[in-house]
């Protein structure tokens, strides 16, 4: 089995505050890479919540049962264990619909280390207690079942697919009411750029909306739809 080394991720842009997942998406899409959006299946807990953050990525596999002598948490606690602030824990189940890998004992666990939250392609349970914690959780779909005896980290630290998106650890991860968007490192300054920019024209934009002005008018001012 994988054995986890502590790992530090670099730091979140400045001004990740003002960012949101539709913007990422459309800068990411302005520069040709079009497969970085998880599906409408990937739900947040609570749609007032934003998630921003580095990747510390987890891959499960279905297991039949537990082996006799082992714990089938080691990854899962060691992983958990070892967020940083800004981290975010990100679980591919591949689409599994027999694991429930998050709940509140590791959301507590998350939310006093300072990191950011969670997304998988797995179940979550224990939800109401997530959402008094107000823990921004993204996931698949909500059931009882334990991981124990269905599902087991087999690696973590590794490239990860979430709902059809690559996922490396270290990248920066975003989610809110609308979805989640991941941004490869490789991009991600170009990426950041553009959707700053973005975010400026739609500023301009809205405040001459609002002052009467015809779409087509500041469509044409400031490229920004």
């Amino acid at each position: 089995m994988t054995v986890l080394t502590s790992r530090q991720n670099p730091p979140l842009p400045e001004g990740w505050k003002q960012l949101y997942s539709t913007v990422l998406s459309d800068a990411l899409d302005a520069i040709g890479i079009w497969n970085q959006a998880m599906s409408a299946r990937i739900r947040p807990l609570d749609d007032a919540l934003r998630l921003c953050g580095r990747a510390r990525t987890a891959q499960y596999m279905e297991v039949p049962f537990v082996e006799e002598g082992t714990n089938p948490y080691e990854l899962e606690i060691a992983i958990v264990d070892d967020l940083k602030p800004g981290d975010v824990a990100v679980f591919s189940c591949g689409g599994s619909s027999r694991i429930a890998p998050w709940g509140s004992l590791l959301s507590t666990a998350t939310q006093v280390r300072g990191a950011a939250g969670c997304i998988t392609d797995g179940f979550v349970r224990d939800i109401l207690g997530i959402r008094e914690m107000k823990l921004p959780v993204f996931h698949a779909g909500i059931a009882p079942l334990d991981s124990k005896g269905r599902g087991q980290i087999q690696a973590v630290d590794v490239p990860v697919i979430v709902d059809g998106v690559r996922v490396e650890p270290g990248d920066f991860v975003f989610g809110d009411a609308d979805g989640v968007v991941v941004v490869p490192r490789a991009v991600e300054a170009e990426v950041l750029k553009l959707a700053f920019d973005k975010i400026n024209g739609e500023s301009h934009t809205m405040t001459e909306l609002r002052q009467g002005a015809f779409l087509r008018d500041v469509y044409a001012k400031y490229g920004v739809l």
